[in-house]
């Protein structure tokens, strides 16, 4: 890896993880008694902020997609529930350009491909963007049909609207400054993204006329067929638990102690790696949840530090809290003594996980 791409990496992932903090910080706070100002403030700080990470994602998965090709992380999906979360998506920005948004879809109620489900809502929110825009009145319908060919499920999606004969003339340039323009330039992105996406998925796409005017887009995927998951309940741990947080980052540190809070856990910070091999040795914790790259001393030697104190204090879960997730820092990580990691921008459901196996299940007991 070239130097400059080093440093674009490093940037965008710190910028990805500072929003997803603004974001955890301002669902916790909206969780607070505010005054209705109050709350829409919040809501528009999360918002913004959630605004922001989509559109560096889109960004940066179009520039991966020229440089290094698709990469998808797979899981079942059921697609009603990826048309209902379209349609949540999009519901106040199309209503905001005076655009009505109809969702629908045809298929058996419990029908699920394996599948990326972000690749998915990225072609669908590159297309509905592009109608939306240029609609600029009336109607936008995106439908999804489901049809079964032997272990497969075609995935037939459209995205229809009346657009005016105009906006049909100009050619894609001029259509994506125009939606830039219109409903900014994540959507613009995305109206390039989804048609990347569905060449690289080995699908297809076709623009049609309708009758009597407006414009559809047509696109075809066959996707594995899953078998549906309910979503996981996020089960609380059977009691409670005292949890060190270390990170240099004072945002980090208030993210992670505000999804401790949320599982009934009570918590203490640390600054750096020091800091934590101190608390470690005069304090008695649950779970430590490990910074790797931090000044004076880092989360690897921090965690074989602490091994090295002995005891049952020296015994204490210890779990890397990391942008740095590969299988190969992860290897360093567990050889270092740790029990686990968590990828940042850390997920409730991973946290809840690690509490569960520290709370349920401490060193040394039969996980059943």
């Amino acid at each position: 890896m070239s130097l400059p791409d080093y440093f674009l990496d490093r940037v965008t992932a710190d910028i990805r993880q500072q929003m997803a903090g603004i974001v955890a910080l301002t669902n916790q706070l909206a969780r607070q008694r505010l005054t209705p100002d109050g709350q829409a403030c919040v809501s528009s700080v999360a918002e913004a902020a959630e605004g922001v990470r989509r559109l560096l994602d889109a960004a940066l998965d179009l520039q991966a997609l020229e440089t290094h090709g698709l990469r998808l992380d797979p899981s079942p999906i059921r697609l009603r529930d990826l048309m209902d979360e379209v349609q949540d998506h999009w519901r106040a920005a199309a209503a905001m350009s005076g655009v009505t948004l109809l969702v629908s879809y045809d298929g058996a109620p419990d029908a699920a491909v394996l599948a990326d489900r972000t690749r998915l809502k990225q072609i669908y929110d590159g297309f509905i963007g592009e109608a939306v825009a240029g609609a600029r009145r009336g109607a936008v319908e995106a439908s999804l049909r489901a049809v079964p060919e032997g272990d497969r499920l075609l995935v037939e999606g459209r995205v229809r609207s009346a657009r005016d004969p105009a906006w049909e003339a100009q050619d894609l340039d001029t259509r994506v400054r125009a939606v830039e323009t219109q409903l900014g330039l994540e959507v613009a992105l995305g109206m390039a993204l989804a048609r990347r996406l569905i060449s690289d998925l080995r699908g297809r796409v076709a623009d049609q006329a309708n009758p009597g005017g407006g414009h559809t887009v047509l696109f075809q995927l066959p996707l594995p067929k899953a078998a549906a998951t309910p979503e996981p309940e996020l089960r609380h741990p059977t009691r409670s638990g005292h949890v060190l947080v270390v990170d240099d980052n004072a945002t980090n540190r208030m993210v992670a102690q505000a999804l401790c809070e949320m599982f009934d856990c009570t918590s203490e910070s640390a600054v750096d790696g020091v800091e934590a091999v101190e608390a470690a040795r005069n304090g008695r914790f649950d779970l430590i949840l490990m910074d790797i790259r931090m000044p004076r001393m880092d989360g690897v030697a921090a965690a074989r530090a602490i091994r090295a104190i002995g005891g049952e204090r020296g015994e204490v879960p210890i779990v890397a809290l990391t942008a740095n997730a590969d299988p190969d820092d992860a290897a360093e990580y567990l050889a270092a003594g740790m029990d686990g990691v968590i990828e940042k921008p850390m997920k409730p459901e991973h946290l809840l996980s690690v509490l569960q196996q520290a709370l349920d299940f401490p060193r040394g007991s039969a996980a059943a």
